[in-house]
């Protein structure tokens, strides 16, 4: 990310103007070892929308596609509580704190999906989060990663989910509660080195979304550092949130553990400007399409050392609501 930044920074002060007006899109792996890696592209034409309504009154949700097919990927829900008890008993014995496990699904359409009409439906249903549409990942993240405007920066994070209506229990659960912390303080060490004025709540708050329930945080300060956003996404990610704690261990017990690449799931997705300013979201209740018939979604859970393998695929199940609902199906 550091050198899409760099290269981003060329193309500006080449172009016509120092490219006042021009804006580009990207998306990148949550590994960077994947060989999925990331894409930063610039548009002929831009034109910004005023609100989710606005979307969908011009597309439309559309009709769902017929007879869509659901899928286990690459980690079967047998294999996935398997993989969280090793995880478990790892935290357990000390070789880290927390690991974020993914697992994947598989969308099979028998005729070429509607994407506008995918994330219209998405844009109805979740009216309050990131919508984003960029090489073939389509998605509602309900978490920021990080914004810039102004030299003002925000940032929300998300760790610890319940289903919905269990707000109560959420706010009184202490692993959730620890889950959280982990996230909120890899997100306020990462933004410290280029960041002033940091401010926090002092606690989590409880947010509530259709299908889930989560602890979140919100953060915002100012840059002290001239840092672009594309600068500040490759400090921040990847989050405690969506990898785990200490980062490299995590990350190392996730590439032992989980049988698939991840892809762009988790990772970042957004925009920026000629100015550095910008918007990227977690990918985050997505589907990363292989061609126009099929899509592969991933979902992830936090391991902490109390977590339950029954209740941790529960927890993925009801993550993968948004994006299989988009395409017509129940689970």
């Amino acid at each position: 990310m550091l050198e899409a930044s760099q290269w981003w920074r060329s193309l500006l002060a080449e172009a016509p103007g120092g490219g006042a007006g021009l804006v580009a899109f990207g998306s990148f792996a949550f590994d960077p070892t994947s060989p999925r890696g990331g894409v930063l592209m610039v548009p002929e034409v831009a034109r910004a929308v005023g609100s989710t309504r606005e979307l969908v009154s011009r597309t439309g949700p559309g009709d769902y596609p017929a007879g869509v097919r659901v899928e286990d990927g690459d980690m079967s829900r047998a294999a996935y509580m398997e993989a969280v008890a090793m995880i478990r008993d790892a935290i357990r014995a000390g070789r880290l704190e927390k690991a974020v496990l993914a697992r994947d699904v598989v969308l099979r359409a028998p005729e070429p999906v509607d994407r506008a009409a995918l994330l219209a439906r998405l844009a109805a249903a979740h009216p309050d989060v990131a919508l984003f549409a960029v090489d073939g990942l389509i998605g509602a993240s309900p978490e920021t990663l990080v914004t810039v405007h102004g030299g003002r920066v925000t940032a929300r994070v998300l760790a610890g989910t319940a289903g919905p209506g269990e707000a109560e229990a959420l706010a009184d659960s202490d692993k959730d509660g620890r889950e959280h912390e982990l996230a909120r303080r890899s997100v306020l060490e990462a933004l410290a080195p280029h960041v002033t004025n940091l401010e926090v709540s002092a606690t989590p708050f409880v947010l509530e979304l259709p299908h889930l329930t989560h602890l979140a945080t919100d953060v915002s300060g100012t840059i002290a550092d001239g840092s672009d956003v594309l600068s500040l996404v490759a400090a921040l990610h990847p989050t405690a949130a969506v990898a785990g704690t200490p980062r490299s261990d995590a990350i190392a017990w996730i590439r032992q553990v989980e049988t698939f690449d991840r892809g762009r799931y988790s990772g970042p997705v957004g925009w920026v400007d000629a100015n550095g300013d910008g918007e990227w979201a977690i990918a985050l209740r997505c589907a990363e399409f292989v061609d126009d018939r099929t899509a592969r979604a991933c979902t992830g859970a936090g391991i902490m050392s109390d977590s339950i393998p029954e209740m941790e695929l529960a927890e993925t199940d009801l993550k993968l609501r948004p994006i299989l609902e988009a395409f017509g199906l129940k689970r």
